[in-house]
């Protein structure tokens, strides 16, 4: 006999049985600032670079300039970016770098989605 799972994919009962969904509590518990795809890798790509600028993020992140402002303005209300504004002659230079509590949230959140994958590979 076979289940499906919530994709239409067909797998074997024995399977199925071994595979825990994750709670529904325990999905909703992500940091929802930091689960969103860009505002991830913005996070991401400072963890590993001490700063970056914003040409070098939309690059990056292959954004608009108006996209990424908007998702690096959440991140600066949230305290895990911090944004510097300068200028180099008349051209404003705009650098970002990781905050201790923006890089304590992307332990947690890496920590949690790492559970989730266990949980939902039935992995204890």
């Amino acid at each position: 006999m076979a289940a499906v799972l919530r994709d239409d994919t067909a797998i074997e009962a024995p399977l199925a049985a071994t595979i825990s969904v994750p709670s529904q509590k325990a999905v909703s518990e992500l940091d929802r600032v930091i689960h969103e795809r860009i505002r991830l890798g913005v996070v991401s790509a400072l963890a590993v670079n001490a700063t970056l600028t914003f040409t070098e993020l939309k690059e990056l992140l292959g954004v608009t300039d108006g996209n990424l402002s908007v998702h690096t303005r959440k991140l600066e209300d949230a305290d895990y970016v911090e944004c510097n504004k300068t200028f180099e002659g008349r051209i404003p230079r705009t650098e970002y770098r990781l905050t201790a509590a923006g890089r304590a949230a992307l332990g947690k959140y890496l920590a949690h989605m790492e559970s989730l994958i266990q949980a939902t590979r039935g992995i204890r």
